[in-house]
């Protein structure tokens, strides 16, 4: 799982990312959260396409097509076919005393199925020799399995805790930033606003002066 996570490490490209941290503008004014609502109900909705990086999705028992149809079976919901009993019948030939071709066919079933008493017998002899060892040693596998994925959970969501905590530093540093140089520019556009009537009031008593002085010069 660490591989895997310094191998997103190595491809990451530069993201901008916006700023939910900071931007609460539409949480503070509730009409321009109406305007930008009614605005986007306006747009067409974006097509739902993945992420680049979500893998594509992985086809389950691409060569083995009886564990795909039962597959597909159980996510139908459908229920699973009965089990064929008449293999497991001892039927007697039909007609009364029977030909030997029917006595010959249900002798072939009977040895049939004596055969599978016994197979079935070695099996359960095998399976209480073998069998507890086996399932032990299986579930020790899938308890170590599961204990793996369990780190592997818990390291993701750490990482993604530790990924927020950063963004939220990162947004409110660069938000206090953005504060101090808002509250600079609305300064300087103040000044300039107070320079330019300085200056409107400085044309207008020049403009007087001469005038003025246009006028004692006539006299």
């Amino acid at each position: 799982m660490a591989s895997f996570i310094d191998n997103l490490d190595a491809h990451r490209t530069e993201i901008f990312d916006s700023l939910p941290y900071y931007d609460n503008d539409l949480e503070q004014n509730q009409i321009l959260r109406g305007k930008v609502e009614r605005e986007l109900a306006r747009e067409p909705k974006p097509a739902q396409t993945l992420h680049p990086r979500v893998p594509p999705p992985i086809e389950l028992f691409k060569d083995k097509p009886g564990l795909a149809a039962e597959l597909a079976r159980v996510e139908a919901h459908q229920l699973l076919a009965p089990l064929d009993t008449i293999r497991y019948q001892l039927p007697a030939p039909t007609s009364t005393p029977g030909t030997d071709e029917e006595w010959q066919q249900a002798l072939k079933n009977a040895q049939s199925q004596l055969e599978h008493q016994r197979i079935r017998h070695t099996n359960l002899a095998l399976l209480q020799t073998y069998g507890p060892n086996a399932w032990r040693v299986h579930n020790y596998l899938l308890e170590a399995t599961a204990k793996q994925a369990e780190t592997a959970l818990e390291e993701l969501k750490q990482r993604t805790t530790d990924i927020n905590r950063e963004r939220k530093n990162s947004q409110t540093r660069i938000g206090n930033q953005l504060t101090s140089l808002e509250k600079k520019w609305t300064e300087l556009i103040s000044s300039i606003l107070q320079i330019e009537m300085a200056n409107v009031a400085l044309d207008a008593e020049v403009d007087r002066l001469n005038k003025k002085e246009a006028e004692l010069a006539s006299m």
